[in-house]
C-alpha cells in the first residue's frame, strides 16, 4: 500500500507503490549494470536500491554525494521494480551482489526474512544514538525505517467551490451528498481497508479485515467509481486535468499534482500508512558500509533536508525542528496526520494477500 507509494500495495514510488510482487529471476542480471566484484568492493562503492525519480535525484543530493565526502565511500542509487523481493532472493542465493542495500517496505522484510531462511542482514543498529530515537513502530532487526509514505482521499478543490468538500472515506462513498467524478485503486491492497471505514469500522479496528463486508462496502459505490486506476501516474494525470473530483491515491502523487499547479487538497483523515526502511542485503561483503550509510542516513537533519524536494516522512520525530511549519504540516508523519491515520498492518497481508486478491479479481469481474 505505498505512499511510497506504496505499502504492501503500496508502493510504485514516489510511493507508495505495488503489492510485493515476483520477478523472474533470471532478469536480474541483465536489468542492472552494477555487479559486486572485489574490485568495487576495494573501490569503496556501494549499491542501493531505490525508488528513481525525485526520490534518486533528492538521496544523491542529501545521502550520497555528502556520504562520500565524508567517508569516501560512492553511493549508487540503481531503481527496480517496487517492492523488488525477487531480485533480493535470486542475488543472494546466487551470491552475485546487483545490489547491497534497498530500500523497501515492511511487509516486503518480512517476506525476506520469513520462511525459513534470512535474505536480509541483522542491522544491529538499535544501539546507535541517532537510530535508537527512531520509534519502534518504524524499526525491525532487518530495517531501519526511512520514509514513510501514506494513501489518501485526495479532490480537486475547485469541484468543491462553494460547497462542502469531503473529509473521509464515507464522504467518498456518499455520492447524494458529494457529487462528482470518483476514482478508485483497481487493488486491494488500500482499497479494502477504504470501503470498511467508509462502511463505519473505526481505524483502530480495521484489522483483521473482514473481506466480505469490505467487498459488500465496494458494491454499493462501485456504478459510481468513474475510474479504477492502475498506476501513480495515471493518477497524477487526473488530478492535474481534472478528469475526476475524488481520488483514493497515495500521497505523493497528489503532492506532486499540487506542485505542479494543480487545485488539489487533501484529506489526513483516516490515511492508510506503511514504512520503508533501508536493509541490508545477506551475505553482501559490503555490509559494513551500508551500516555506515544507514546511520549518516537517519540523522534527523539529513532527513529534513528532503522536504527541500518532497514533503518526506521522516521517521526521526527531532526532523520537525528544522522544516518550515508550512511544509511540515504536509509530511505523512506529522503528528496531526499520523492521529487518525491507520498502519498497515503488514503481517495480515503477508498472510492474506493471495486470498485477498483472489477474492477481489473475482469481485470485478462479477
Amino acid at each position: 500500500m505505498k505512499q511510497k507509494e506504496t505499502a504492501i500495495g503500496a508502493v510504485e514510488n514516489p510511493g507508495r507503490r505495488n503489492a510485493i510482487k515476483t520477478a523472474a529471476a533470471g532478469a536480474v542480471a541483465a536489468s542492472f549494470p552494477f555487479i559486486w566484484t572485489p574490485s568495487r568492493a576495494a573501490t569503496k562503492r556501494i549499491v542501493v536500491r531505490d525508488d528513481g525519480g525525485i526520490y534518486t535525484k533528492a538521496y544523491t543530493e542529501v545521502f550520497f554525494k555528502p556520504f562520500r565526502e565524508k567517508t569516501g565511500i560512492e553511493v549508487v542509487g540503481v531503481q527496480a521494480t517496487a517492492e523488488p523481493t525477487a531480485q533480493i532472493k535470486s542475488m543472494v542465493d546466487a551470491g552475485a551482489y546487483t545490489w547491497d542495500m534497498a530500500k523497501v517496505s515492511q511487509p516486503a522484510i518480512l517476506l525476506l526474512t520469513s520462511g525459513g531462511k534470512e535474505y536480509l542482514e541483522r542491522h544491529g543498529l538499535e544501539s546507535d544514538p541517532v537510530i535508537a530515537k527512531i520509534p519502534k513502530q518504524y524499526m525491525s532487526p532487518f530495517g531501519v525505517g526511512h520514509n514513510v509514505y501514506t494513501t489518501v482521499l485526495a479532490y480537486r478543490t475547485d469541484a468543491f467551490k462553494g460547497r462542502k468538500a469531503p473529509n473521509s472515506w464515507a464522504d467518498m462513498w456518499n455520492v447524494k451528498d458529494f457529487p462528482g467524478r470518483r476514482a478508485l485503486r483497481k487493488y486491494p491492497f488500500d482499497t479494502i481497508e477504504e470501503a470498511l471505514m467508509a462502511d463505519g469500522v473505526q481505524p483502530g479496528k480495521v484489522y483483521p479485515c473482514d473481506i466480505d463486508r469490505a467487498l459488500n462496502s465496494l458494491g454499493k459505490i462501485a456504478k459510481n467509481v468513474d475510474v479504477w486506476w492502475t498506476t501513480g501516474a495515471q493518477v497524477e494525470q487526473m488530478l492535474t486535468s481534472g478528469e475526476v473530483d475524488m481520488v483514493a491515491t497515495w500521497a505523493s502523487r497528489a503532492q506532486s499534482a499540487m506542485a505542479n499547479g494543480a487545485p488539489v487538497g487533501i484529506v489526513w483523515n483516516q490515511n492508510i500508512w506503511g514504512c520503508d526502511s533501508w536493509a541490508i542485503l545477506k551475505g553482501t561483503p559490503n555490509a559494513a558500509a551500508c551500516r555506515e550509510f544507514i546511520k549518516f542516513a537517519s540523522d534527523p537533519k539529513r532527513q529534513a533536508a528532503l522536504t527541500n524536494f518532497f514533503p518526506a516522512g521522516m521517521t526521526q520525530p527531532e526532523g520537525f525542528n528544522y522544516v518550515k511549519p508550512e511544509i511540515a504540516r504536509n509530511s505523512p508523519t506529522f503528528p496531526e496526520n499520523m492521529k487518525s491515520g491507520v498502519q498497515i498492518d503488514a503481517q495480515y497481508w503477508l498472510q492474506n494477500q493471495s486470498a485477498a486478491l483472489e477474492r477481489f479479481n473475482r469481485w470485478v469481474l462479477g
